[in-house]
C-alpha cells in the first residue's frame, strides 16, 4: 500500500453573461477572478478574461487547492457606455449618464472536486446570480 495521499480534486469555475434588458448575451465584459483560503484569508487574483459573443468565459483557471471561497469581479461600467452610446445614435433619450451598477462582486463558497457555473443576468438597473449546471 502506497504512503502517498492523493491530491484533493480541484474546484473549477465558469460563467456567462444574458443583458435581460435586450435578451442577449453581453459581450465584452471584463472578468476577474480571485481565491482566498478561509473567511479571513487575502484575496488573490487567479486570472482575468472577458466574454464572448455567447456572453461567456471559458478560460478561467482552476482555483488553487485549499481555496475555500472564489470571487468573480464583473467590469460593467465599459459594457453600458458602449450600449448607451449605441442606443443614442439610433434614439435620443433622457436616461442617467454612467451605469448604475460599474461593476458587480459575487463571492461564493467552493468545495473540492465541484464544478462552480455562476451565470450573471444583467440589465442596467439590477442583476441577479444562481448557481448554475
Amino acid at each position: 500500500m502506497s504512503t502517498e495521499t492523493a491530491a484533493s480534486p480541484r474546484s473549477s469555475v465558469s460563467t456567462h453573461i444574458l443583458d435581460t434588458s435586450i435578451g442577449r448575451p453581453a459581450e465584452s465584459i471584463a472578468v476577474q477572478l480571485s481565491a482566498r483560503s478561509g473567511s479571513a484569508g487575502e484575496w488573490t487574483v487567479l486570472g482575468a478574461s472577458a466574454t464572448d459573443a455567447d456572453g461567456r468565459c471559458k478560460d478561467l483557471p482552476a482555483p488553487p487547492e485549499g481555496t475555500t471561497h472564489v470571487r468573480l469581479d464583473f467590469e460593467t461600467e465599459a459594457y453600458f457606455a458602449k450600449k448607451q452610446a449605441e442606443e443614442q445614435q439610433d434614439a435620443p433619450r433622457v436616461r442617467d449618464s454612467g451605469a448604475f451598477f460599474p461593476e458587480v462582486a459575487i463571492t461564493f463558497a467552493v468545495q473540492p472536486g465541484e464544478h462552480y457555473h455562476v451565470p450573471l443576468l444583467l440589465n442596467p438597473f439590477g442583476y441577479s446570480v444562481y448557481r448554475g449546471s
